[in-house]
């Protein structure tokens, strides 16, 4: 990974190898165990350690492929990830202990080196015709790029956490109560083209984040598909935002936000492309802890999220094209993110001013001896569109810049 900044700005570089290995048991009266781990090696980077001298600002991606809460960490990057018990029936699954999920919410993440691991008891109900449930309590988590283990409300906050509502630095990193997360989904397969995806996270003492989404699929001729999908997310305040005292709350008592998004686009076996909206109202900050996943919005482009902000829009066109006889996709997408002015702190939680943003991004699968490898090469470019007022720390690592990853993965 490599990052190339506007010119009297800090570069940066620096090259990851890691390894994993998991192991689950047979079956014995449906129960099952699983064990996975994983190390990571700092072969060679910038000094991740050492602030931009200019602006102060500290390094944004290449140590997300490390351990973020030690920049000069390049060995001791190792952890326990998975260590469950799964209970298997019909169609159904209960799993208790450390794993992996993916939801709108709390999800793997993007493009490091490791994902996003939760710890709880986790169900996934299947056997119930046109549904799909699952849901379950979470209490610890072991954030993306990082090597430990954390309660749910000391997890927040190991990230950058930017500012408060009047400009003042974000304090709620340890300093947050709560007793977990309730998280629940619901799939509705209401016919052939219509489904109907709810979704309601309420972590205790913080805020209660309700999701809806319907998509819809019309099936052309030449096996071709229209589709089309409206998602709406409403978050509220839930107790006193994680601590009685503002100044190290998550949120504000009375805080609450709106988001709606749309997405249009047509696919064959060969191509999907698709126009893609999303508006977060000016009732506040859209907020969810970047220690736990990406964003939900269908305006996403890998690395950059639009979390920690209000009144803000976004548009995003998308196009993915494969040729499966030279087992090779590529994808090309572009947006353009509307944001509130980086001195706007009540809207603007991480002084990110109005950008555009191009992605290309190409995979290619071996095949022989070298089946089971796949390469990618993801090429980001963030231009500036906001007023930044000549401080360039609303510039370093976040506009005008480009960004190489080129990444190896090979799974046997």
């Amino acid at each position: 990974m490599a990052t190339n900044n506007q010119p009297g700005l800090t570069d940066y570089h620096a090259h990851a190898v890691g390894g994993g290995i998991k192991f689950e048991s047979g079956k014995f009266k449906n129960f099952q165990v699983g064990v996975s781990g994983f190390f990571v090696f700092n072969i060679g980077s910038s000094n991740l350690a050492l602030p931009d001298t200019k602006t102060g600002v500290m390094n944004r991606y290449e140590i997300g492929l490390f351990d973020i809460e030690n920049p000069l960490n390049k060995k001791d990057i190792d952890r326990l990830e998975e260590l469950y018990i799964k209970y298997t029936f019909r169609k159904n699954q209960i799993i208790a202990g450390k794993q992996l999920i993916n939801t709108p919410f709390i999800n793997l993440q993007d493009g490091r080196m490791r994902p996003t691991e939760v710890e709880g008891i986790w169900a996934d109900i299947r056997s119930i015709k046109k549904l799909k449930i699952q849901g379950g309590y979470l209490y610890n988590i072991s954030p993306r790029s990082t090597v430990k283990w954390f309660r749910v409300d000391e997890s927040i906050g190991i990230y950058p956490s930017g500012v408060n509502g009047n400009g003042s630095r974000s304090n709620y990193a340890g300093n947050l109560q709560s007793k977990g997360i309730l998280l629940t989904g619901i799939t509705w397969q209401v016919n052939s083209k219509l489904s109907i995806i709810g979704w309601n996270q309420f972590t205790e003492n913080l805020f209660n984040s309700a999701l809806l989404q319907a998509d819809y699929n019309l099936p052309l001729k030449k096996k071709s598909v229209l589709f089309a999908s409206a998602q709406m997310i409403r978050q509220d305040a839930v107790g006193n935002g994680g601590n009685p005292d503002p100044a190290k709350a998550y949120l504000q008592t009375d805080a609450k936000a709106m988001t709606m998004g749309a997405r249009f686009g047509w696919k064959n076996d060969l191509w999907e492309t698709s126009l893609n909206y999303n508006r977060i109202t000016a009732h506040g900050r859209y907020l969810m802890p970047r220690e736990w996943g990406r964003d939900p919005f269908f305006t996403f482009l890998p690395r950059e999220r639009n979390e920690g902000f209000g009144d803000a829009d976004a548009i995003m066109l998308k196009t993915n094209y494969k040729i499966p006889k030279a087992r090779l996709s590529s994808s090309i997408a572009m947006g353009y993110y509307h944001l509130p002015d980086v001195s706007n702190f009540r809207l603007n939680k991480y002084g990110l001013p109005s950008y555009h943003q191009l992605n290309i991004d190409t995979r290619y699968q071996f095949k022989g001896l070298l089946k089971g490898l796949e390469t990618q090469i993801l090429f980001v470019y963030k231009g500036k569109s906001g007023e930044t007022y000549g401080n360039d720390k609303y510039v370093i690592n976040k506009v005008e810049m480009s960004l190489w990853n080129i990444l190896f993965n090979y799974q046997f």
